[in-house]
């Protein structure tokens, strides 16, 4: 829910890029394509599976988080809890866009120019969510056929599941089960 709110704030960009491809950001990706926005997902670098995953679900293009989109941005979602990825997102964003972070943590914003957010940017975070969020997001979820992608993990292999979650092995979402 929170990566649909974060989709909210962008205020319909058409050119929306996903820094951060996992378990929310493949959600989301797939309600934006619904919607008709063209997504621009950015991966760590070297991440060529993410990378494919990202344009299976309908980016239009796909990258690491070092390199330019082929199109100027209209809006950027950051899911990485990476502060450096705030000043190159606002380089790759029009004028008047917006740089959304939408992760619960992330780490320090390094400084960077005014030229970068001049021009009517804007950077925001997403902290909270509200009933009607959810609601709305249920609502779409269901209305675009949205189905998640998720790697089981028994209880016992939770740590397995954490050491490949921060390497990015895993597509879409972790779950753990009892069973």
């Amino acid at each position: 829910m929170i990566g649909y709110r974060a989709l909210a704030a962008t205020n319909d960009a058409s050119r929306i890029g996903i820094y951060g491809f996992g378990a929310a950001a493949h959600i989301v990706a797939r309600i934006a394509r619904w919607q008709g926005h063209e997504i621009f997902a950015f991966t760590k670098p070297g991440d060529i599976e993410g990378q494919r995953f990202a344009t299976k679900l309908g980016a239009s293009w796909a990258g690491d988080s070092t390199v330019a989109p082929p199109q100027e941005l209209d809006a950027a979602i950051l899911f990485a809890p990476d502060g450096t990825l705030i000043p190159m997102a606002l380089r790759h964003v029009a004028k008047g866009g917006s740089v959304v972070c939408a992760g619960i943590h992330m780490s320090d914003v390094p400084a960077f120019p005014y030229s970068i957010l001049w021009g009517e940017r804007t950077v925001r975070s997403i902290a909270n969510l509200t009933r009607l969020d959810g609601e709305e997001f249920f609502r779409i979820a269901q209305r675009a056929g949205i189905k998640t992608e998720i790697e089981t993990f028994r209880l016992e292999e939770a740590n397995t599941a954490l050491d490949r979650l921060r390497n990015g092995s895993i597509r879409g979402a972790a779950v753990l089960t009892m069973k």
